[in-house]
């Protein structure tokens, strides 16, 4: 059986920057009226706190603004935008699916941490006490825009527009190599 997973632009050989598989992903909009029924809808409790994340077994949403989430759903069905819009039915919202649009790595401590690796290029404090687990934010890393979101303590999970994606590897990897 072929396999017919999107292609990844990261290259192999690395212990600190690794490709993540296949996301869903789509972008939610909706008014602050609306938060509390959208989210009992998709089943998830939508993150009214600026900058962060909440996730099931199933979806991840990230809030990147005070109208805006980000959902994430690993190893999504290319169906699976329209079942959540199914379930939005009248709901006022804005649900659009942007699953190719952008990729995702993972940074995790090896040599160096991955607090270390990534303010290589980006300007904010990744500290654990300035950036806890949970903590979700769009920022640049370099010139490149991403969506940066700490898993554990130890580990990032990084969202790239895929005309970017080999500039921010090839800017982690320098990085890595420098650590």
């Amino acid at each position: 059986m072929s396999d017919l997973s999107p292609a990844s632009p990261f290259g192999p050989g690395s212990a600190a920057i690794r490709p993540l598989g296949h996301f869903g992903r789509a972008v939610l909009r909706c008014p602050a009226a609306m938060i509390a029924t959208v989210g009992t809808r998709l089943g998830i409790v939508l993150p009214v706190a600026a900058c962060r994340s909440a996730c099931d077994e199933t979806l991840a949403a990230l809030w990147l603004g005070p109208d805006e989430w980000l959902l994430l759903a690993a190893d999504a069905p290319d169906d699976w935008v329209a079942t959540l819009q199914a379930r939005l039915a009248d709901a006022l919202c804005s649900l659009v699916d942007v699953s190719h649009r952008q990729i995702a790595l993972e940074i995790v401590d090896d040599r160096a941490s991955a607090d270390t690796l990534l303010a290589s290029g980006c300007a904010l404090d990744l500290s654990l006490a300035a950036f806890p687990v949970g903590m979700c934010t769009r920022t640049m890393y370099d010139k490149a825009e991403i969506v940066l979101w700490r898993r554990a303590p130890d580990r990032f999970h990084v969202e790239v527009w895929r005309s970017f994606a080999r500039y921010v590897e090839g800017l982690l990897r320098v990085a890595e190599s420098e650590a």
